[in-house]
């Protein structure tokens, strides 16, 4: 049963959740603290709870229709053999310390702590159960919850990089053009949305490298830029999300545009951009307006007020005192046998876990996250033209940072579905194919981080990564639009190395690990590791054009890059190439 096309009475509205799943790329590139366990961790604590929830709902026949972006590079990791082979020996060790930390809890006559201890071997288990259950593919997982209906697969940008700040449009493109690539291998069809990094924006018109060469010397002349809509909309892709400050603050907004469904006319456009509706998609306005475009790019706006009691630790729902502490936990093993307690509770004054008292208050706060959707939605409540509530979260959060998480979102599902009011589930694209948008806006460049621009990936701290990168992306485009990379296997392999070390230098992640601090010697590390593989290729790239060959220690090196950062095995260096037809670039 396909629960998308399943009948049901006209909703009046919809609410739409988005759950963003990405981990930068760290197979062979560390383990712990940092590294491989971020990966393991998020497989065991968030991506086989979420799928643990979609069964349960598919089994009752209860609704969920989320949007999922996998990250290209996530998708990678998750199917490489490296992690096949540990993830097993991860859940093995959780298991294990476990049963270390019960017979301890016991010893000691803490009865309590050993009954957590309990609860902890059996979710490990159950981990490594499903494992096996989905034949070791938690992306083939999701792609069977996606063929059947119960959640739509979109993706992301290959490496996760950030739009607003990359130095070419070329860069831009091949972002985009192997997100899709990757994403229609792994699920077997083109996505129709996006989750564009941090839900960064930058709108076309004319741009300036924000950093200059290391002796101060201009990088490369200003250059007019295409927008990140017409690079989407070139991939055919229908949407992408914003944050709320975007929609809320654009300057200018044109005649609607026709929707999708010819047959119903968009509705007025507010003349306030302060009323301009946050729960109907909007058409981007750019350039590639005035191509011949019968579809352009459209975006869902994220909605603020339901947003921060999901998210935050400190006013939201995870906050809550009988919840899972996510921070403190007992070593060796790393389980967690204490509670949040309360806001701002120092580490030794955690009270114990009750893990069924935890799941008491799931409904309770399932319930008030419904009643604030119908609050949101109650004044533009309608069959015709139904708003939707757009909550867009990285996936992580559910499970892994919030441990209770994913079943909170699996009592929303429940909730609605129980307790019918007119408002029900829907994805993305299942909206754009029924209902209209509600005009064209002209956005300026923004994302949802602190400030709402670009402060968290360019900065102080960050702006040295980019008197790197900016070059890198130069260099590669020079090389792919050369086409002589093509003219043998060896000099393929060196250019598509290029490609791939300039799309793990891009990734957002290196710049927000340094910002927030939450790992700033690893992300340093992986920044300058993956410059210096860059640079290694380039070389390789200049002896080989001079004469066709590489010395033994070159061919050596070459090989342990690809063995080491082998992903995107379909990757295409033609994506780098300059296409004139299409760029606005000077």
């Amino acid at each position: 049963m396909n629960l998308l096309t399943t009948a049901a009475k006209k909703p009046l509205g919809f609410l739409s959740f988005t759950l963003h799943a990405h981990l930068p790329y760290v197979v062979n590139h560390g383990t712990w603290p940092h590294g491989m366990e971020w990966l393991l961790e998020a497989a065991a604590e968030t991506y086989l709870p979420l799928l643990r929830v979609l069964g349960r709902l598919e089994k009752d026949a209860v609704p969920l229709h989320l949007n999922l972006s996998l990250s290209p590079v996530l998708m990678e990791q998750l199917g490489h053999p490296v992690f096949v082979e540990e993830f097993p020996k991860y859940l093995l060790r959780k298991i294990v310390s476990a049963r270390e930390d019960e017979a301890f809890f016991i010893q000691s006559g803490e009865t309590h702590y050993a009954d957590t201890a309990r609860y902890w071997h059996r979710f490990f288990t159950q981990a490594l159960d499903d494992f096996y259950a989905f034949k070791s593919d938690i992306v083939g997982g999701f792609k069977r919850f996606h063929q059947a209906g119960m959640i739509e697969i979109i993706t992301c940008c290959a490496t996760h990089g950030y739009l607003p700040l990359l130095g070419t449009d070329e860069s831009v493109r091949a972002q985009i053009r192997m997100a899709v690539k990757t994403h229609t291998r792994h699920i077997g069809e083109a996505p129709k949305g996006i989750w564009s990094p941090e839900c960064g924006y930058r709108p076309a018109g004319r741009w300036s490298y924000p950093v200059t060469n290391g002796d101060g010397t201009p990088i490369a002349p200003p250059f007019n830029r295409i927008g990140v809509e017409q690079a989407l909309s070139e991939s055919d892709l229908d949407f992408f999300f914003v944050d709320t400050h975007l929609v809320e603050e654009s300057e200018a907004v044109r005649s609607p545009y026709p929707s999708a469904n010819a047959t119903r006319t968009p509705t007025k456009v507010p003349a306030n951009p302060r009323h301009r509706s946050l729960y109907q998609p909007w058409v981007v306005d750019g350039t590639y307006l005035t191509r011949d475009q019968e579809h352009p790019t459209s975006i869902f706006p994220r909605d603020p007020r339901t947003g921060v009691q999901v998210w935050s630790g400190d006013l939201g729902y995870p906050g809550d005192g009988n919840y899972c502490d996510f921070h403190k936990k007992r070593w060796p093993g790393g389980h967690r046998y204490w509670r949040v307690t309360g806001p701002h509770v120092d580490m030794g004054d955690k009270e114990p876990y009750y893990p069924h008292e935890a799941q008491a208050r799931i409904q309770g706060h399932a319930s008030h996250f419904v009643h604030l959707v119908y609050g949101a939605l109650k004044d533009t409540l309608n069959p015709s033209s139904p708003p939707i509530l757009s909550a867009p979260f990285d996936a992580e959060l559910f499970g892994h940072w919030w441990f209770e998480g994913p079943m909170w979102l699996e009592a929303v599902a429940r909730t609605l579905h129980d307790n019918p009011g007119g408002i029900e589930t829907i994805s993305g694209s299942a909206y754009l194919e029924k209902y209209p948008r509600a005009g064209i806006i002209e956005m300026h460049e923004g994302s949802w981080g602190v400030g709402g621009n670009n402060q968290v990936w360019m900065n102080p701290e960050t702006a040295w990564t980019y008197t790197h990168l900016y070059p890198a992306e130069i260099s590669t485009r020079d090389v792919c639009s050369s086409g002589k990379w093509n003219d043998s296997e060896l000099g393929t392999r060196i250019v598509k190395q290029m490609c791939r070390e300039l799309l793990l230098l891009e990734s957002s992640d290196w710049q927000f690990l340094i910002t927030t601090g939450a790992a700033r010697d690893y992300a340093e590390l992986r920044f300058l590791t993956h410059n210096e593989q860059f640079l290694e290729l380039k070389t390789m790239w200049e002896a080989y054009a001079n004469d066709a060959t590489l010395n033994v220690h070159q061919t050596t090196r070459l090989a342990a890059i690809e063995e080491r950062d082998s992903i995107f095995p379909d990757l295409d260096p033609s994506l780098w190439a300059t296409r004139d037809e299409k760029s606005l670039s000077s």
